[in-house]
């Protein structure tokens, strides 16, 4: 009975049959208990649950496609993992994705290992994401609060997702020297140092953050690139 009580539990919202038997019978083998929905409301109605520690969420469904129910979960729950399933592979579309809170997206037609990997990585980031840190300073007038996941500068406030917060973090915390895309992945997203990804997250999540924390979002003052090298967080 306690081995049962610990799985963590995984939602697939997918409605073509044989990949969600598919994915089904692997993380039922890798562990995890699961639940499935073929269509965007019922996957919508469980997600919002909170029953589950990891969602993988179809693109394109019927009745609701992903990227609203994403937006509908994020809108409860800033914290709960999604990953997307998608074949739509554009910039555009992983960009709607991910600036609607997504922690990752997979491309179709996916390595199922790789999928694997992913969400443990997903889930190992979600249950270490606490820090003895409490606040990030950039310039004299935005202040991160990081358990709270938002910010405040001057009369405005803002808020982030978990993934945000934890790449601030990390940057803050190496803010002595520029840390490359490689290094983001490996420590933010736990991917392993050897695994050959094709993926823009990293740049898409640093766009999306100059965004938030930058006064003009095109000539960052805070979160620099460095050429040939990565990314850096300044003081101001």
């Amino acid at each position: 009975m306690e081995s049962i009580k610990s799985k963590q539990r995984i939602l697939i919202v997918e409605d073509e049959a044989a990949i969600r038997t598919g994915l089904i019978d692997v993380f039922v083998y890798h562990g995890f208990e699961v639940e499935s929905a073929a269509e965007g409301p019922e996957g919508l109605q469980k997600a919002l649950s909170g029953c589950f520690d990891m969602v993988l969420l179809d693109v394109m469904l019927p009745g609701m496609d992903g990227f609203e129910i994403c937006n509908r979960i994020r809108a409860q729950d800033r914290d709960q993992p999604i990953i997307m399933l998608t074949a739509k592979t554009s910039d555009d579309d992983i960009i709607q994705g991910l600036s609607l809170g997504a922690d990752d997206y997979v491309a179709k037609p996916f390595s199922v290992a790789q999928l694997v990997l992913r969400v443990q990585a997903v889930l190992r980031r979600a249950r270490g994401s606490d820090a003895d840190e409490h606040f990030i300073q950039l310039g004299d007038d935005t202040t991160v609060d990081i358990r709270n996941l938002e910010a405040r500068s001057g009369e405005t406030s803002f808020t982030f997702t978990r993934r945000e917060m934890e790449i601030l973090q990390y940057l803050h915390a190496h803010r002595e020297r520029p840390v490359s895309r490689e290094e983001l992945l490996h420590k933010v997203w736990g991917y392993a140092k050897n695994l050959d990804l094709e993926t823009r997250t990293v740049d898409i999540h640093i766009a999306k953050l100059r965004r938030k924390i930058e006064p003009e979002s095109n000539e960052p003052r805070y979160l620099v690139t460095v050429r040939g090298a990565g990314y850096r967080l300044l003081s101001g």
